[in-house]
């Protein structure tokens, strides 16, 4: 899952074109048109921000009633864009596919704006988690076909925890946004499996992590996607 941190660094980083942008604008000279070139296009207009996003977040009262917040696992963009990243272009880190912000196994970091958050049932054998990032342009549609190619490169790997061989099985997933992909990780050495579905909205990603139930948590990751996306809809940029 991503840290505080990281958004510290990003929005220091995204702070400095804005502010060189601020001193340049004021620096042009001549007459008539020339004087006022054209305004260049906010590469951000219409995404939402990390606050606007975590409001889009499914609420505790839509997941199961064993399941609580984990503080440690909420993070958000706050107000500002971040700066976009670009992608990795190195093999997969499969491993990444075991963590909340699982979206990171695309290469890319995450999106200009974010917000996640986590659930446990009581004794932290099930976690639910959810995430909605926003890209700017066509990057959205970029992060969906790195997860797909990720879960082929993916097929199989060792997890980090009872180093044991993990399978992972995708398949694309209709009735879920504009397009949605579905994996599954199994185990032999696990109880359960986990399903990981990631569904784009427009120039949104939301990315959901089950381990809930005995289906390898295919149940609650899709009502949860689900979820988040009805809420999404009814979401404007300020």
């Amino acid at each position: 899952m991503r840290l505080p941190s990281r958004v510290v660094t990003l929005l220091a980083v995204a702070a400095l074109p804005l502010a060189l942008s601020a001193c340049s604008s004021g620096s042009s000279s001549g007459t008539g048109a020339s004087a006022h070139p054209a305004k260049e296009k906010n590469p951000n207009a219409g995404l939402l921000t990390g606050t606007q996003l975590k409001k889009a977040l499914a609420p505790a009262s839509a997941l199961p009633a064993a399941f609580t917040h984990e503080a440690d696992g909420t993070s958000d963009s706050g107000n500002q864009f971040l700066a976009p990243s670009s992608r990795n272009t190195a093999k997969p880190d499969c491993t990444r596919l075991e963590g909340t912000s699982w979206i990171q196994v695309s290469g890319f970091k995450g999106g200009v704006s974010f917000a996640q958050d986590d659930y446990v049932n009581q004794d932290k054998t099930e976690e639910l988690a959810q995430e909605i990032d926003q890209f700017q342009g066509t990057t959205a549609k970029t992060v969906m076909n790195e997860l797909r190619s990720a879960a082929t490169g993916c097929a199989t790997f060792t997890d980090t925890d009872a180093h044991a061989k993990v399978k992972v099985t995708g398949r694309s997933t209709a009735g879920l946004g504009d397009e949605a992909y579905t994996m599954t990780l199994t185990s032999g050495a696990w109880e359960n499996g986990t399903t990981l579905i990631a569904a784009r909205s427009g120039n949104a990603v939301v990315t959901v992590l089950s381990t809930a139930g005995s289906d390898n948590g295919a149940a609650t990751a899709k009502k949860l996607t689900t979820e988040v996306l009805g809420s999404l809809k009814g979401k404007t940029a300020a």
